[in-house]
């Protein structure tokens, strides 16, 4: 083992600059778990980082929390596509027979309600209002006939639901019904829903059904329970309302091939409570569609409305395993949009006005429709259904050859479930050939993976190289024979794209342009292509949280690692996604292997080992950061080294599994920085903590103590980025990013000096806490003092000693003197604001000209300690200014007008406030923080002047004063 954790250290090159699309993939977790309690599908723990396509990010540990609002909020911004026109072809029979038999179905409905609608608006008593209503229900009624298998409700029951959403339909007919309150519309909503359906069962006597086709096949209504938590619902948010599906069966006319009636209902603990289900109150194993309802149509409201809908749509992903997409309603008052959320695109129909006879007929079109059209209409996924002869699920595929065979498997697990609305929407199931009641051991005989995901694809499925079926079986037949790369990938079985059937029984791919049809399709632009894909793969293994220890972790990634470079060379293939959900570990009598998997994003490279297109890809905390960057370099395998450093220092931070997390957020601080929203400042933090030992140092210092032989992961991540990245001076360098060689390795003494410094700044905060707590107007007066002498010290000095060496200073006291001149400013505007009395002006004094003279005597003998003393004394300033404006916004502080000296020194609106001060003020603090960094680490390299950046990256001359 050791000679195997001393070999990580050994790389196969060296690194460059920096590369680059948009397509990013999920955390995919292909693992399968041999750990009976393992066997579950779950969220994902709070420790996992997201990647750039989904929306969603997973929530760091602790204190690090998402606002799932937000999220939601910035995904509807990203993927809405509103007013689509022909939302509603969407869910049309595919045969244009029972097409148009529906539309006839639809119109008597939306006629009679129409109907009901006319009683109210005439000039009735109440008493002679619901007499003519009951007369109305009772006569339409027996115009319509039953279908079998249906009891049916009462006229009575009629008449009560109708009393209910006519107040809805018809504003100003009720006093105690307002259409701007969300409580009152529920009922009403429900109410229409059902009345709706079960007219849909009861069609008129001169529209009855002719073939199989032409009778509902499922049954669309709402759940009676409204503003509810679902009973299997994370965490305590409440939906609205929901609609459930069930599914018809008629004597005679189905097909008895032993699958369930509720075969589409994809879910196991329904499967084991079907008896016993709550009718009443949604349960997201069975939620159909989730509506959200707001008090009016305003922008903001909408907005609020998608986010929710988005929200919550994603536990029905994340408890449907066979969803292929999923409808939603939002209302706002009485206008409503029909919604479709899938891998990439969130589509809202125009508004359906329910007050209007247009807009009813539009709405019922969807609700009847819906009851009508085949499953994959719904967004279910025909090729996965309960068998109920065998107690099991099964998986249909097929080669994708034209013409193969379909390979029926028989679920054994479920283990990666689709956790997100936007995205691949990835699923693994562990599947064996034969049904598990045929079987002496079905466990032993479950050695098959499936993957099932919604990849974005280029072509057809003949044209597409970059297909992931494609390149896992020529990595398989590429390593075929080569005994030393055995178990550490997955090997290739069958699969490819998937096929629906259409109107004539074809095949055609499932594709999103199939989903939504050429009508819609043709309103979205440039929207990417997304494919429905289904791989059949042998090879086992178990998520990174069942590694025992620090070895055990080195040695599988250095298995994967050797993988990843045999693929390289015998199969010409770079990954491109490496990945903590894409790296497995399995045990056998040898020891813990590493295991490489998930080539969604692979892509074949040129003979010189570059890949032949620059993709942004990857999941965000472990993508290099030329690939952060999205630059037009081509990528290389040194693009995947970087990321196997930011997965173990993740690790060595985050810990893998809930029994090591680290719960010292102090410690996860810098490591934080490369996950969230924004990736131009991921890739500036990676970089600059990849930047020098120093800066690296950081991120190491914040691994979890607790682990043991954490030491070690640290020795073994400081050489990997000391081999790819400052052994940059090599010729063949070509990879993450290209640092300066003006900064040389730092020793470990500067840590120890930079820990003094941060010490000796906090220490002398201390006081200023003590004395003036939260007058932070004193406490900005008490800062700018000192603050004001640093640059006029340093500027000094380098002005003597230019003088006396009579030698260019390189830039520097321009610059000091500048930053001195600032903070004056800042005293200055402080004065005005406070207004000084004597003794205080004293009390300014003194300590002005106490600290005149400790930084004067300290820069004389270490100027670099001086200019890192700086940076944290402008740190804590950024920290100090902070507060102040949380006290400002709070209320705690008076937001009072701006002086005029600030307004002319910072060239601020005449109307600005002492906030807009603070935020100026603040960010002037933040750049002299930086700039002393700098200054700091330009005087440890020997680099005395400022301006040789400029001169390497500019032909225009300098004047080097």
């Amino acid at each position: 083992m050791d000679g195997r954790t001393d070999s990580v250290l050994i790389t196969p090159g060296r690194k460059s600059k920096a590369r680059s699309n948009d397509t990013v993939p999920e955390m995919n977790d292909l693992s399968i778990s041999n750990n009976a309690n393992a066997t579950t599908p779950s969220k994902p723990s709070s420790g996992h980082p997201r990647s750039l396509s989904s929306a969603p990010k997973f929530s760091l540990p602790g204190s690090q929390q998402t606002d799932v609002y937000a999220e939601a909020r910035s995904q509807v911004k990203r993927y809405l596509k509103d007013n689509i026109i022909g939302v509603q072809t969407i869910a049309e029979h595919s045969n244009q027979n029972t097409k148009q038999f529906v539309t006839r179905q639809a119109e008597s409905i939306a006629e009679f309600i129409d109907e009901l609608v006319q009683c109210v608006k005439l000039d009735l008593g109440k008493v002679e209002l619901e007499n003519k209503l009951k007369r109305t229900i009772a006569a339409q009624l027996k115009r319509r006939s039953l279908t079998e298998q249906h009891s049916g409700k009462t006229d009575a029951e009629m008449f009560n639901s109708a009393m209910r959403f006519l107040k809805w339909l018809c504003p100003g007919s009720d006093s105690t019904f307002s259409t701007t309150n969300e409580k009152h519309i529920y009922p009403c909503f429900v109410e229409l829903i059902n009345f709706v359906a079960e007219l849909v069962v009861r069609p008129l006597l001169d529209q009855q059904p002719t073939s199989f086709d032409e009778y509902p096949k499922q049954l669309v209504r709402s759940y009676n329970k409204t503003d509810v938590k679902p009973d299997n619902a994370e965490g305590g948010h409440r939906i609205d309302m929901a609609l459930k599906c069930d599914t018809l069966n008629y004597n005679g006319l189905n097909n008895d091939d032993g699958y369930d009636k509720d075969s589409f209902q994809f879910s196991e603990e329904d499967l084991k409570a079907k008896d016993g289900r709550n009718d009443e109150r949604p349960n997201y194993s069975r939620i159909f569609a989730v509506i959200e309802v707001k008090p009016n149509s305003s922008d903001a409201n909408m907005l609020k409305g998608f986010s929710q809908l988005v929200k919550y749509s994603k536990n029905v992903y994340w408890k449907q395993h066979n969803r292929r997409f999923i409808w939603g309603l939002v209302s706002g008052g009485s206008n409503v949009k029909a919604c479709v959320l899938g891998p990439n695109f969130l589509l809202a129909s125009r508004f359906m006005d329910v007050t209007t006879v247009e807009g009813r007929l539009e709405l019922i079109g969807f609700l009847v429709n819906w009851s009508f059209c085949e499953l994959p209409k719904l967004g279910y996924d025909p090729t996965i259904r309960f068998n109920h002869k065998h107690g099991c699920f099964t998986i249909d595929m097929a080669d994708r050859e034209p013409g193969a065979a379909q390979t029926t498997y028989y679920l054994r697990k479920i283990v990666v479930v689709a956790e997100r609305v936007f995205g691949r929407h990835t699923r693994c199931f562990v599947v064996g050939k034969q049904p598990p009641s045929s079987d002496e051991n079905c466990n032993a005989s479950a050695d098959i993976l499936i993957k099932d995901a919604w990849p974005e694809v280029s072509g057809s499925a003949e044209d597409d190289m970059r297909d992931e079926s494609k390149l896992l079986e020529r990595v398989s037949n590429g390593l075929t024979g080569r005994s030393e790369y055995e178990g550490l990938y997955p090997k290739y079985i069958n699969g490819g794209r998937m096929q629906i059937q259409n109107a004539h029984g074809e095949g055609v791919e499932d594709t999103t342009r199939t989903v939504l049809g050429e009508t819609v399709w043709a309103q979205l632009g440039e929207l990417p292509l997304r494919a429905h894909m289904r791989i059949a793969m042998s090879g086992v293994g178990e998520p990174l949280k069942f590694i025992k220890s620090i070895p055990e972790l080195i040695v599988a990634i250095y298995d994967v690692m050797r993988c990843h470079m045999g693929i390289l060379k015998h199969c010409q293939i770079l990954h491109r996604d490496i990945s903590e959900a894409n790296i497995l570990v399995r045990r056998d009598g040898t020891g813990v292997h590493g295991m490489l998997i998930d080539f969604d994003h692979a892509i074949s490279i040129t003979d010189d080992g570059y890949a032949k297109h620059a993709e942004r890809t990857g999941t965000l905390p472990f993508m290099s950061v030329s690939n952060l960057e999205d630059k037009p370099t081509k990528r290389t395998a040194l693009d995947d080294w970087e990321s196997i450093i930011y997965i173990l220092c993740w690790l060595g931070t985050f810990g893998w599994n809930s029994a090591i997390r680290q719960s010292d957020s102090k410690r996860r601080k810098n490591i934080a920085s490369w996950d969230g929203d924004d990736v131009e400042d991921i890739a500036e933090a990676k970089r600059n903590h990849m930047h020098s030992r120093d800066n690296f140092t950081g991120i190491t210092k914040g691994f979890n103590p607790n682990i043991s032989d954490i030491g070690r992961l640290a020795k073994v991540v400081k050489g990997l980025r000391a081999v790819l990245i400052d052994n940059h001076n090599d010729p063949d360098l070509r990879g993450a990013m290209i640092i300066s060689d003006s900064f040389p390795e730092e020793n470990d003494s500067d840590e120890e000096t930079d820990q003094y410094d941060i010490w000796a700044v906090k220490s002398a905060r201390k006081p200023t806490d003590i004395f003036f707590r939260n007058k932070y107007i004193h406490r900005s007066v008490m800062r700018e003092v000192v603050a004001a002498v640093p640059g006029m010290v340093g500027g000094l000095i380098r002005h003597i000693k230019s003088l006396q060496g009579m030698h260019h200073d390189g830039g520097w006291i321009g610059h000091l003197l500048h930053e001195a001149e600032n903070e004056r400013m800042h005293l200055m505007t402080w004065m005005e604001v406070s207004k000084p009395v004597m003794w205080e002006r004293a009390l300014i004094a003194t300590v002005q000209t106490g600290f005149f003279a400790v930084f004067s005597l300290l820069y004389m003998v270490s100027p670099r300690t001086a200019h890192r003393v700086v940076e944290y004394l402008e740190e804590e300033a950024v920290t100090l200014y902070t507060h102040f404006i949380s006290e400002i916004d709070a209320g705690r502080i008076e937001n009072v007008k701006a002086p005029e000296i600030a307004v002319a020194y910072w060239n601020l609106d005449p109307e600005s406030t002492l906030c807009d001060v603070v935020l100026a003020v603040r960010a002037d603090e933040a750049l002299h923080c930086d700039t002393n960094h700098h200054f700091s680490d330009c005087i440890r390299a020997k680099r005395e002047s400022l301006f040789e950046d400029m001169d390497t990256n500019s032909n225009k001359p300098h004047i080097k004063y």
